[in-house]
């Protein structure tokens, strides 16, 4: 599941070229549009999903509002909500919420690295977070709405590393960037609910969305890069 190698050269090397390659991506992000691709949630036919796959993990507030940022990018191929991060087994929505399992919701990215990059994924993840934010995400408070990037491997690790200090030095922000990079651990889907709330429950997710100032706060930090 997405995990990755570096090869001969050194680390500092490699982190060097991704953290210019990852500026430049910044750079053209907001005139490339690749974030409002065409919906790939549902694929027509089941023997044309790719055989090559890998896996992103990203923690970014409720979960029912980071899948369907991903779901339109052309590439990826399922998204899951679920939680990562704790040290309860098998933990459920409740357990989670009660506080105390340590567990961040979390979305689950499975893409096409040959239809779609993992520093694009995180280009989708920055702009759908607040990423000064220390004590949640919008309306939801707590450390199980903190913003976290789960790496997979040495190659995610430094793609995210790059990506974090670009946006260190682009100068958007004055306050610090607090979003956390673990080494990702075992994931748990949550209960079936949860998964695809937004086609499931449009109107009360739209509501939700919009009373907890995700859509305004979002326009406040990215200006024309929000996606909403």
């Amino acid at each position: 599941m997405g995990h990755h190698q570096t090869s001969g050269r050194s680390r500092h090397a490699v982190g060097a070229m991704v953290t210019v390659a990852f500026a430049l991506l910044w750079v053209g992000w907001g005139a490339t549009g690749e974030g409002h691709a065409a919906s790939s949630r549902v694929l027509a036919q089941p023997d044309l999903i790719p055989q090559v796959r890998d896996t992103a993990y990203f923690a970014g507030g409720c979960f029912w509002c980071m899948e369907p940022p991903f779901d339109v990018i052309d590439g990826v191929i399922s998204t899951t909500s679920g939680f990562m991060g704790g040290t309860v087994q098998n933990p459920t929505y409740r357990d989670v919420t009660a506080g105390g399992t340590g567990h961040a919701e979390v979305v689950e990215v499975i893409f096409d690295p040959a239809r779609v990059s993992y520093g694009q994924l995180l280009q989708v993840f920055w702009v759908n977070i607040d990423p000064v934010d220390a004590g949640g995400q919008f309306c939801d408070r707590g450390d199980i709405y903190r913003s976290e990037i789960f790496f997979l491997g040495t190659e995610q690790e430094e793609v995210a590393q790059a990506s974090v200090l670009a946006l260190q030095q682009s100068g958007r922000f004055q306050d610090p960037i607090v979003t956390r990079l673990t080494p990702a651990s075992s994931f748990y889907a949550a209960e079936e609910y949860h998964q695809d709330y937004y086609l499931k429950n449009p109107v009360r997710y739209r509501v939700y969305r919009t009373s907890c100032g995700r859509d305004r706060r979002l326009r406040q930090l990215w200006g024309d890069q929000a996606p909403y």
